[in-house]
This record gives structure tokens, C-alpha cells and sequence, in this order.
């Protein structure tokens, strides 16, 4: 973090507002205020929107042939994500004619915990390849744990193991990228 006076300010609150993260060649991820732009869209020749900010009454740009699929889920642990994993997966594997975009209100955590969804699903990478992915091409994305309980719930489900688990520390729990054995797996659920 930068340091301003005494105070330290979050990296991710210095990097642009209407940041724009590409994650595949048809992949992309943002923040609403990037959605909203006309020439972001345009530019990327963006004709799926996943909007997974939670309000359904965004008023998106005109652009012929764009459509939208809504994911009206907020940004808390115990909100259902796990939900549209396969429904955003689907459109996103599906959306041939252009790009995507998938964006929540940040960027943050919403929105990638939907993409790294996608990337287990149709990409076949492990939850841990996924996020390190994402990670690399938006560095502050930060899912929250109630999301990366359903993450790993679904990557269980898709390749009958974890290549993440959660662990506690001073920032709270966050996820700790690592393959794990099976048997280490079996002792941690027991």
C-alpha cells in the first residue's frame, strides 16, 4: 500500500476506476462503472453482459446485440452463488459471436468467483489455476469466503477434489493456493 500522510491507502483504490481486466481472448472482468461506458464495450465487441452487482436496474450503453443476463446476488458469505455458476458458464462458453463481460460493482469478488467458475467448467483448470489466472490479470480481486466455500464445493463436484483450502490469518480467512494430497483432504473434512 501507498502511505499518504499517515495513513495507507489500498492499492486497489489507486489503479483506475474504469479498469478493465481481459482474463481470456473473449473473457473480461470489471467494475460497474466500466459496463457502463460505451467505448469499453464497443471496443472489446462485448455482446454478453453478466451483471452480478445485484441491482437489476442498470441502464446499459445501446449496442446492437448486446445482451444482458442478471445474477442477482450480493456481496455477502452467505449469498447463493454457487447458484448461477453453471447458468453464467454456460452463456459465457456459449456467447460465440463476441466477448464477454462479467462485472459486479468493484470487480472484485462476485465477478471473479463467476469466472473462475467458468474456467473449472469449460477450461478444465482446478480452482487453484483459475484464480491464479484471474489474479494475474487483476491483482486486487478478493472473493469472499462464503464465495470460496462454493467455489471449492464446486470444484469437488467437477473433478472430485480441492486444490485450495481456507486458512485463517491476520486479514481473515482466505484462501491458501495449494495442491492437496487426498489424503490431506479426507483429514481436513474430518
Amino acid at each position: 500500500p501507498f502511505t499518504e500522510g499517515h495513513r495507507q491507502i489500498p492499492v486497489f483504490l489507486l489503479l483506475p476506476v474504469m479498469s478493465v481486466s481481459q482474463v481470456s481472448p473473449g473473457l473480461f472482468l470489471s467494475g460497474l462503472d466500466s459496463a457502463l461506458n460505451l467505448s469499453v464495450l464497443a471496443s472489446r465487441n462485448i455482446t454478453l453482459i453478466i451483471n452480478a452487482s445485484g441491482l437489476e436496474d442498470v441502464s446499459y450503453p445501446s449496442l446492437d446485440g448486446l445482451q444482458v443476463l442478471h445474477v442477482p446476488v450480493q456481496d455477502q458469505p452467505h449469498a447463493p452463488l454457487r447458484q448461477y455458476f453453471d447458468l453464467v458458464a454456460e452463456q459465457i462458453n456459449q456467447n460465440q459471436t463476441g466477448r464477454t463481460l462479467v462485472h459486479c460493482t468493484a470487480g472484485r469478488s462476485r465477478s471473479p468467483a463467476l469466472i473462475m467458475a467458468y474456467l473449472m467448467r469449460f477450461e478444465g483448470l482446478s480452482l487453484r489455476q483459475a484464480h491464479e489466472q484471474v489474479l494475474e490479470q487483476r491483482p486486487f480481486i478478493r472473493p469472499n469466503a462464503g464465495f470460496w466455500r462454493q467455489l471449492m464445493d464446486y470444484e469437488r463436484t467437477l473433478f472430485s477434489r480441492n486444490t485450495v483450502r481456507m486458512v485463517k490469518t491476520s486479514g481473515g480467512v482466505l484462501p491458501e493456493s495449494k495442491y492437496l494430497e487426498p489424503f490431506t483432504l479426507v483429514k481436513l473434512l474430518f
